[in-house]
């Protein structure tokens, strides 16, 4: 039968992609789920103790505190990345050559590795002989001596600048790509109606990256619940707990006080909010209708 024979072979093609997904993601969530109800230190004897530490998890605070932290992380990253991000792929979706090497200077940082992007970024902001305090107070601004890293009040900010001078040359690359897709007809029939440049970039610019900006999104907050490695390296989660996001809580419960239990609650909480944020976003924004955006073509 053809209708038997077609669904076979969507079935044979879609298999290794089931199986690389129940591997990698599946099997190692059902043993995160497992270790979560464990009192192990990662050697010796398990012992079971069934929901005590999610108990422990919400009921100390620390989890929540990182939780809240993460949020606001989500928060910075999408307002520093995402508009900036979009206005550099309109502009390299130009047709000048100049543009081109732009594009290819601004996507420069995103070949570096968070760790060697961290230790960067340390040194420009150490507060004794950091290039950006030097730079102020050559200028005139502050005292040469700010501890950009070391106050609680303005480090998470810090993280995210950084984040966002790593990860907006790759926003950018989706916004370019997807700028290039807007057929020319329509800016050109608003160019007879009078349209300006402002105008056509808000009314149809805009509106026709609609879904990219919707991926955007959806990249920039479920990536940010995976933000280790830069972290780390800049502030260790400190000062004190100021940058101290589920992450690095998952860490330091895991890996430095020796309690995987603990470690792996946060890992299911981090897995689980990054499915749930996913699935909220594309219900909200109807992207998974897959509606063409193709408006008046």
């Amino acid at each position: 039968m053809p209708g038997t024979r077609m669904n076979w072979q969507r079935w044979v093609m879609t298999l290794p992609a089931i199986v690389f997904f129940g591997v990698f993601a599946i099997v190692p969530m059902c043993v995160a789920v497992y270790y979560s109800g464990l009192n192990w230190s990662g050697i010796g004897q398990a012992q079971w103790v069934g929901l005590a530490n999610w108990a422990n998890a919400f009921s100390n605070g620390e989890a929540l505190h990182s939780l809240w932290l993460t949020i606001e992380l989500m928060i910075l990253c999408w307002l520093f990345q995402n508009p900036l991000s979009l206005v550099l792929g309109v502009f390299m979706a130009g047709k000048q050559r100049h543009r081109a090497v732009y594009g290819v200077i601004y996507f420069i940082p995103l070949l570096f590795s968070s760790v060697a992007i961290g230790i960067t970024w340390s040194y420009i902001l150490d507060p004794e002989f950091g290039l950006l305090d030097s730079l102020l107070k050559a200028l005139g601004i502050g005292n040469g001596s700010e501890n950009w890293l070391g106050n609680q009040h303005i480090a998470m900010f810090v993280v995210a600048l950084i984040i966002a001078w790593q990860f907006v040359p790759f926003n950018s690359l989706l916004y370019q790509g997807g700028a290039r897709q807007i057929p020319e007809s329509l800016y050109e029939a608003a160019m007879l109606d009078g349209a300006t440049p402002i105008q056509a970039f808000f009314f149809i610019t805009l509106p026709q990256l609609k879904y990219t900006i919707i991926t955007a999104t959806v990249l920039i907050l479920t990536g940010t619940l995976t933000y280790f490695d830069l972290i780390y390296v800049v502030t260790n989660g400190g000062p004190g707990d100021a940058t101290q996001v589920l992450a690095m809580d998952m860490y330091k419960q895991a890996f430095t006080k020796l309690n995987i239990g603990a470690g792996s609650v946060i890992a299911v909480i981090l897995a689980a909010f990054g499915l749930l944020l996913s699935i909220l976003i594309l219900r909200l924004t109807g992207f998974n209708k897959m509606e063409s955006q193709m408006e008046g073509v």
